[in-house]
């Protein structure tokens, strides 16, 4: 297992400045946990005595449920917040609902917001009470997901070695990214991990939903981090250059709920244009791969026959490997043993 004490981070908030030594970091711990995970005992008494508050103010299956399980594996007390039912709907603040959760003894804080910078906001209110709180962010507006590029970044170096995932295994490979990336924070964030691996990213969508302004998205942050890292990303507004000789393609939902105009002509000219279906993955190189961060609309990003072929899809390993991901993430942060 990897020492907690070697990781420098109390927050995870984004991934625009993680190194690659970081990510192997993670993806090592990750692997310790994805053994523990396949033993007839999954807990491990790392953070016994830990209180961790799951803070979704989204709706959220995959992402709520994968955080309280991994928490549970460590030993940690959970706690998980529902606000239809709380003290937002009389007017109770955000930063005072995270601070009525700070007097109960949280440890940890798994956010989510459909606002962009609430995780970042509740870090710095935990920083300015002189709290030891660490907070992770689990999706905020159309900025980041970290903890899912995380297991995305995972689930493609275990493809690649087993027994041994780490980033250098995804230099040179060519993925794709296809669909919604103007509201995706998933995008955002894998474009920052997956660069910092080495990879070869293509993004390919419609105009309307990959705008020109992505084709420089790592250039601005990239200069502030001074961490010298080659980055390789490209754009596409057809689908056939982004998937000609891909590793590995991973495609995107269509969130028709942050699309404030009408961005499409119709879901049926979408998959025409930009669906992933078996045909155009003969563009790819043989052993491609194809990934999901969920929930998948069948027959509009992905035909439903991809989605359910074990020697193409990985989106099964996916879900499985975000519990051991999300372990790695709050083992490091909450300094567990």
């Amino acid at each position: 297992m990897t020492p907690a004490s070697s990781w420098t981070r109390r927050h995870v908030i984004s991934l625009w400045d993680v190194t690659p030594a970081e990510y192997d970091t993670i993806l090592t711990t990750a692997a310790s946990f994805t053994e523990v995970l396949s033993r007839r005992n999954k807990k491990v008494p790392t953070l016994q005595g830990q209180v961790v508050t799951n803070l979704f103010f989204e709706p959220s299956t995959r992402t709520r449920s994968s955080f309280e399980l991994a928490a549970k594996r460590l030993s940690a007390d959970t706690l998980n917040f529902a606000p239809g039912s709380s003290s937002l709907s009389k007017g109770e603040t955000i930063l005072d609902t995270a601070k009525t959760y700070l007097a109960m003894g949280t440890d940890i804080m798994v956010i989510r917001h459909k606002q962009s910078g609430v995780p970042q906001a509740i870090a710095n209110e935990m920083e300015r009470l002189g709290t030891n709180v660490r907070v992770l962010n689990a999706g905020d507006g159309q900025h980041a997901h970290p903890s899912q590029a995380l297991l995305d970044l995972y689930t493609m170096c275990c493809l690649l070695d087993e027994k041994n995932p780490r980033v250098e295994l995804l230099k040179g490979k060519k993925i794709a990214i296809v669909g919604d990336i103007l509201h995706s924070r998933v995008a955002r964030s894998n474009i920052w991990s997956l660069t910092a691996a080495g990879a070869e990213v293509h993004l390919a969508g419609p105009p309307t939903l990959l705008p020109k302004g992505f084709a420089n998205f790592t250039q601005p942050l990239n200069d502030q981090t001074n961490t010298d890292i080659p980055r390789d990303l490209q754009m596409h507004w057809q689908l056939e250059p982004a998937l000609e000789n891909a590793d590995f393609v991973m495609t995107l939902r269509l969130q028709h709920e942050r699309m404030t105009d009408h961005m499409l002509p119709s879901l049926r000219e979408y998959h025409q244009q930009f669906g992933i279906t078996r045909e155009r993955l003969k563009l790819c190189n043989p052993g491609v791969k194809v990934l999901h961060p969920g929930p998948v609309n069948r027959g509009v990003e992905l035909s439903s026959d991809l989605m359910d072929d074990p020697e193409l899809s990985l989106i099964p390993q996916q879900v499985t490997n975000g519990v051991a991901v999300r372990m790695a993430l709050l083992y490091l942060i909450g300094g567990g043993r």
